[in-house]
């Protein structure tokens, strides 16, 4: 233990007659070590934030969305007619909750996109016909008032709920419960107003992100009476009609387990309803959530690897260092053979020179793994700042960027500490076992 303590003593001090080299030498390894608790922390970040969202539309759920024909096979089916039909059926929602006995309820959604005023303010809204339970699917938390309920889809009332934005954009410091908002040419009573909620992204390619804060929820009932199942956009110099049913069906089962077999059945009730398949997309969460945890094993390994090539370009930094070293202590070497060293001697002296080097980079390539989230943070406010301006902060892509929290991986501080002082001892080996084999007579002629 003594003389393990005084070579450490010994390694240190031969370190620091060059700082400043000893410094740069480090560097490699500092930001190796960083680099890799880094981009596992934002890869699990990424991760947590997918699977989050997968999960905010339920384990125990099957969505079935309407799906807008390509423009090509639109322009094709305008041809023949001036309204283009697509997307699901109220028999669709007819037959898959009363036909499948997995199926423990059923939730039918239309949307349409209409201009909102009050007084002088106006705002496009995603107007929501839909049912009291989508609120529970879709984990909506009211702030003020109520959301709708059964007696409001049973007299067809003319109520609506704001969501956050919506309330903010028009009634702005009012308290717009029990004031009317006129939605095109009709106006609803206001009975409640949601929290605000961050915007989820694309899932799987099969969901479009969806934006919460700027709808408005109506009875569905409501919207078939006084809407219909045609909308029409008339703008300056052009026409056209879209006759939509439904834009979703959720459909939440008993048991976990049958989540996939009854989307199988699904599948196939809708194709005996559908021509042409393309004209709805199925999402089954739970086999989003498996392919998000995939993709998350799949991200770290290459981020990992790709942070790996930093460690490794530290590591030749250190043998080069060394080598060099063993050039300008040659007669030193020299000095130390011929007053009875050994060659283990020799080579334990600057393999714990290179271990000094590759452990203490590491220990402050933890450290600065662990501000991470702060760095991330400050990251975000320059994208804020001057890559996001003039409304990219509210692009998917920016709403994404914005919502993400690097999540630091516990096990990635050891696992990183532990590669960088391997790497010192890898590196190392070939520059302490050169200066070992040196012939004491040939090393003290040296000048």
């Amino acid at each position: 233990m003594i003389n393990l303590l005084r070579t450490i003593e010994l390694a240190l001090k031969s370190l620091m007659l060059h700082k400043l080299r000893s410094g740069l030498t480090m560097l490699g390894i500092v930001f190796g070590v960083f680099s890799v608790i880094a981009m596992l922390a934002i890869g699990e970040g990424a991760s947590q934030q997918a699977q989050e969202q997968v999960l905010k539309l339920g384990a125990t759920n099957i969505i079935v969305r309407s799906v807008k024909p390509p423009r090509e096979n639109a322009s094709s089916q305008a041809s023949n007619s001036f309204v283009l039909r697509y997307g699901l059926l109220r028999s669709d929602f007819d037959l898959l909750s009363k036909t499948i006995p997995t199926v423990e309820q059923a939730i039918p959604i239309r949307e349409i996109t209409k201009p909102c005023r009050y007084l002088h303010r106006e705002m496009n809204c995603r107007i929501v016909g839909c049912s009291p339970e989508y609120r529970d699917v879709t984990h909506l938390n009211m702030a003020q008032g109520r959301f709708i309920s059964d007696e409001d889809r049973r007299k067809k009332d003319n109520v609506a709920v704001l969501a956050a934005g919506a309330a903010q954009t028009l009634f702005q410091y009012e308290d717009p419960i029990g004031k009317t908002v006129k939605v095109a040419d009709k106006r609803y009573m206001i009975v409640g107003v949601t929290e605000s909620r961050e915007a989820s992204a694309a899932i799987g390619g099969s969901m479009s992100g969806q934006d919460y804060n700027n709808d408005i929820y109506i009875p569905l009932e409501t919207m078939r009476v006084r809407m219909g199942d045609l909308d029409v956009d008339r703008r300056t110099g052009s026409f056209s009609a879209e006759q939509v049913e439904l834009n979703q069906i959720t459909l939440r089962i008993k048991d976990k387990d049958q989540v996939v077999a009854t989307a199988a059945v699904i599948r196939e009730s809708l194709a005996h309803n559908h021509k042409d398949t393309k004209q709805y997309s199925i999402v089954v969460p739970q086999e989003l959530l498996k392919q998000a945890e995939q993709i998350k094993v799949i991200f770290n390994v290459v981020l990992g690897s790709i942070a790996a090539i930093s460690l490794i370009v530290g590591g030749i930094g250190i043998m080069n260092i060394m080598l060099a070293t063993v050039t300008e202590r040659t007669r030193e070497i020299g000095i130390r053979r011929a007053l009875g060293a050994k060659q283990s001697d020799i080579t334990a002296q600057f393999l714990t020179e290179t271990m000094v080097l590759a452990g203490s980079g590491g220990l402050i390539g933890v450290v600065l793994g662990l501000l991470t989230p702060l760095a991330f943070e400050g990251m975000k406010s320059l994208a804020v700042n001057f890559m996001l301006e003039g409304g990219g902060a509210t692009s998917e892509v920016g709403a994404m960027f914005l919502s993400l929290s690097p999540q630091i991986v516990w096990s990635s501080l050891p696992l990183a500490f532990g590669i960088s002082v391997g790497i010192g001892v890898i590196f190392g080996l070939y520059p302490a076992r050169a200066a070992a084999r040196m012939d004491p007579i040939e090393a003290l002629r040296h000048e």
